[in-house]
């Protein structure tokens, strides 16, 4: 991989240190990290904190990204990704920074979730992409200015354009010369022989259950049998 800054639950020195406070589920990657100084997401600097970082829970989305508070009660913003991958799968959760000017807070360039070879690379609008290329040596992926307000907004129904629009944008790689080639030039996928990452189902709904009409229908059947009963047990006493 890449280099880059890295943080994992056992690294220590890194400017933004992380704790992850529970075990994220595989199907939406949920993580939870503490940030103990501020970092740059897309459009954004986060200040000091607890966040959510989780992938879009639908089927086709498994590229995009969403950073809420601790309490998912607000949503900071929906984010494009694209695969970033490793040779081998990691039994922790891995975020990687860019490296940003003197006393400026570092950039979030990837998350890996444990057990997987493929973590999400943050697509930056172009103006960031070419500081971050410029500043790290390496090419950074990234998508129109333009659509820079699009990542601050959530991925509900109301705003699903958004979220289509950096989908269906032009992707590039930025270069550290101020070069753009598509990002496809850079950011390959690898070898067909190599192992991919596990394949998480989305969560299953629970099976509804029998009807309840043969039940009732028994129920009237030993109520009547029980009416016979007594009916039978009163005419002999009497």
């Amino acid at each position: 991989m890449r280099c880059c800054k890295i943080a994992t639950v056992l690294c220590a020195g890194v400017l933004a240190a992380l704790t992850p406070l529970a075990k994220a589920d595989e199907w939406n990657q949920k993580t939870i990290f503490t940030f103990k100084a501020p970092v740059e997401i897309p459009g954004q600097v986060l200040p000091p904190g607890t966040y959510v970082f989780k992938l879009l829970d639908t089927l086709a989305d498994r590229t995009v990204v969403q950073v809420f508070n601790k309490d998912e009660t607000h949503i900071y913003g929906t984010f494009l990704a694209i695969p970033d991958y490793r040779l081998r799968p990691t039994g922790k959760t891995i975020i990687t920074f860019e490296e940003r000017a003197a006393g400026a807070p570092e950039a979030v360039k990837a998350w890996f979730f444990p057990g997987f070879n493929y973590g999400h690379e943050f697509v930056y609008p172009k103006v960031k992409a070419v500081e971050l290329a410029k500043a790290n040596k390496q090419p950074v992926a990234s998508m129109p200015n333009e659509l820079a307000a699009n990542t601050t907004q959530s991925a509900t129904s109301s705003n699903q354009a958004s979220v289509n629009a950096m989908k269906q944008a032009p992707l590039k790689a930025q270069k550290p010369a101020e070069e753009e080639v598509a990002v496809a030039e850079v950011f390959t996928p690898p070898p067909a022989t190599q192992a991919t990452a596990p394949n998480p189902q989305p969560p299953q709904q629970l099976p509804k259950t029998a009807s309840l009409l043969p039940l009732i229908g028994l129920s009237g059947l030993l109520s009547l049998a029980l009416a016979g009963l007594l009916r039978i047990a009163q005419t002999r006493m009497g």
